[in-house]
Order: structure tokens, then C-alpha cells, then sequence
């Protein structure tokens, strides 16, 4: 649309959809969306419908991704799930680092980095996400916050690796919330985020990484940002539940 880096779309269905709800799902997207080349297309239900959905796209032009990984491949790690399980069903993507396992989980930067080096160590492509609170960006510390995580969450990362990765700018304040950041303050915290990583790499590597804006986006808003020229696709919670919504977010942002 607007720029080098394919856009990239992906859903993050959070603890939501039983597996007959979830086939419901990616078959009436495999529908509405079986001919769009111009994004990469990700679903990621909870791990109870992983295989199922793996077995409904797997001639499809959508990607499976799983909400998180343990940064260990096996062992004594009661309710954890190990990289090697995931890929039985095929997953491409892994979410980590979300605001929402970083607030209830207490993940740390250092542990998301540890998860971070596992995904790759498995082949997979990590969405590493980052994000402020609504406090921190009234005290003026967004940046600052942005890049202690992105420096805390990348770090150790080659740089081969950083450029398969992909980065979710996502607002806390913007979760869940209907607020959405304007166009520019997305633009604004994905161009720095782009700056942080050139200074962690170099320009080539943030060039070539993908990053997303999450925070309530619908399909009324996702042209005017998709438009911008540091936002490289979405990472969708809320509106990834229906197909309606998903697929119009998709079909507004090409």
C-alpha cells in the first residue's frame, strides 16, 4: 500500500472461542478473504483450537499463530507449552510480551527476550509487543518506556533474527478501551520505535522489521492508519472475533 514492508494483519483472539466457534471463524474468513495477497493474514485462537484451525487453513492463505510459548523446549512446567508443540500444528507466529501477560503474568523484559531467542531457536517468527499506560504517556514517558522495552525484549536478538521478527506497538490505554491513538501518535511511536532499533542494529535491520499498531482498531480507522508511513499492519483483538469485522479491517487496509 505504501510502502516496502508487506503489511502484516494479525488477530489475536485472547481467551475467546470454543473450537466449534473457532472453525466458524476461519472458515467464513477463508471466504471473505481466500484471494487477498497483499497481507499476511494471522489467526491466533487460544491453544485449545490450535489444531483445528491448523487442519481447516492449511491450503489457505491464512497463518497460524499462537497466543504465547514457554521459553524451555520440555520438562517440569505445568501449564506451559513448548515450541516443538506448537509447530506439530504448524504455527508460523507467536505473540509475546502482550500488556496483558506483562500486567496478570508479571513477565518481565528479560523473560520476553528469553521467549524471543526460543521462537526463533524453533524456526517461528516472534510478535514481540511493547506499549505504555495511559499515565505514562500523560507524565511523558512514552518513549522512554518504548525503548527500555524494546531494548530489554529484543536484546540478545541477531541481527537475521530482529528481521523476522515483528514489532506490536500497542497503547495499554488503547486496549479494549474504544480510544484509539490519532494516525500521528501511532506514527509518532512507531517511527521512534523504528529509531530505537536502527540504534540496536542498524538502519538496514529497521527497515526491513514490521511493526504493528494495536488498540482498537475497526475497520473504520485501520485505512487512515495502515496508511502511515511507519505502520506495517495491526494487531487486532476485539474485532478479530468476527469475520465481519476482521475481514473489513483487511480489505480497508489494502
Amino acid at each position: 500500500m505504501n510502502k516496502d514492508r508487506k503489511l502484516i494483519i494479525a488477530g489475536n483472539w485472547k481467551m475467546n472461542k470454543t473450537v466449534a466457534e473457532a472453525l466458524d471463524l476461519v472458515n467464513g474468513l477463508k471466504r471473505e478473504l481466500g484471494t487477498v495477497k497483499e497481507v499476511d493474514i494471522v489467526v491466533c485462537p487460544p491453544y485449545t483450537a490450535l489444531e483445528s484451525v491448523s487442519k481447516a487453513i492449511i491450503d489457505s492463505n491464512l497463518r497460524l499463530g499462537a497466543q504465547n510459548m514457554s521459553a524451555h523446549n520440555v520438562g517440569a512446567f505445568t501449564g506451559e507449552v513448548a515450541s516443538v508443540m506448537l509447530k506439530e500444528f504448524s504455527v508460523r507466529y507467536v505473540i509475546l510480551g502482550h500488556s496483558e501477560r506483562r500486567q496478570h503474568q508479571k513477565e518481565s523484559n528479560a523473560l520476553i527476550a528469553q521467549k524471543a531467542l526460543a521462537v526463533h531457536a524453533a524456526a517461528l517468527k516472534p510478535i514481540v509487543c511493547v506499549g505504555e499506560t495511559l499515565a505514562e504517556r500523560e507524565g511523558g514517558q512514552t518513549e522512554q518506556v518504548l525503548e527500555t522495552q524494546i531494548r530489554g525484549s529484543l536484546a540478545g536478538l541477531s541481527h537475521d533474527q530482529m528481521e523476522e521478527s515483528v514489532v506490536a506497538y500497542e497503547p495499554i490505554w488503547a486496549i479494549g478501551t474504544g480510544k484509539t491513538a490519532s494516525t500521528q501518535q501511532a506514527q509518532d511511536a512507531h517511527a521512534f520505535i523504528r529509531q530505537v532499533l536502527a540504534s540496536m542494529f542498524n538502519e538496514g535491520v529497521a527497515k526491513q522489521v514490521r511493526i504493528q499498531y494495536g488498540g482498537s482498531v475497526k475497520p473504520n480507522n485501520a485505512r487512515e492508519l495502515m496508511s502511515q508511513p511507519d505502520v506495517d499492519g495491526a494487531l487486532v483483538g476485539g474485532a478479530a472475533l468476527t469475520v465481519r469485522d476482521f475481514a473489513d479491517i483487511i480489505k480497508n487496509s489494502i
